[in-house]
């Protein structure tokens, strides 16, 4: 009886120590969660087409296919999320004229006003602009919802047909609106 007492009693240090070395170990992965910031609330309208390519002159040209655009947005959307630096303001309640004719580019501000109103801390407005069949240009821009001051402001060049205008918007997101975020 004697021997398995002691013997539990040698168990039961080396569980502590092993506990307690645990419990060392996680200490500045708990440290990094307490102080890293809650995601940014911000609210990703569905991105527009401005096309000034030659054929969008052409009689029986048809507008942009909507399916595209919204896969950007779908792609915006997972990209910013994914970062685990932003949460995404559902936005398809958003019942204002420059919100339902897609022309948040031209309203000289107002996304940010929409934005506040459905509880978002910022607002992006993206714009995919056709030059011709296989040239593009995405703009990005995020404003603070409080005070409608532009954040940030990014623009790229891709060259591709309209399938590839998700992935331009998603490595942009990353590769340059990402980084802008970091300390």
């Amino acid at each position: 009886m004697y021997f398995v007492q002691k013997r539990t009693r040698g168990w039961s240090a080396i569980a502590s120590m092993c506990l307690l070395s645990l419990s060392v170990a996680c200490l500045p992965a708990l440290a990094a969660d307490a102080g890293s910031p809650s995601p940014i609330r911000i609210a990703v309208f569905d991105f527009e087409v401005e096309d000034v390519s030659p054929a969008a002159s052409q009689p029986g040209r048809t507008p942009a296919d909507s399916a595209r655009l919204q896969a950007v947005t779908n792609a915006a959307r997972r990209v910013l999320a994914q970062s685990g630096h932003y949460s995404i303001v559902d936005v398809s309640k958003a019942d204002a004229a420059p919100v339902r004719q897609k022309s948040l580019r031209d309203c000289d501000g107002c996304e940010a006003g929409i934005g506040l109103q459905l509880g978002a801390e910022q607002a992006l407005v993206g714009v995919v602009r056709r030059v011709s069949m296989t040239d593009y240009y995405v703009m990005i821009q995020i404003s603070d919802c409080r005070t409608g001051k532009v954040l940030t402001q990014q623009a790229a060049n891709f060259a591709g047909g309209e399938e590839g205008w998700a992935s331009g918007v998603a490595t942009m997101i990353r590769h340059q609106v990402l980084v802008d975020d970091k300390p």
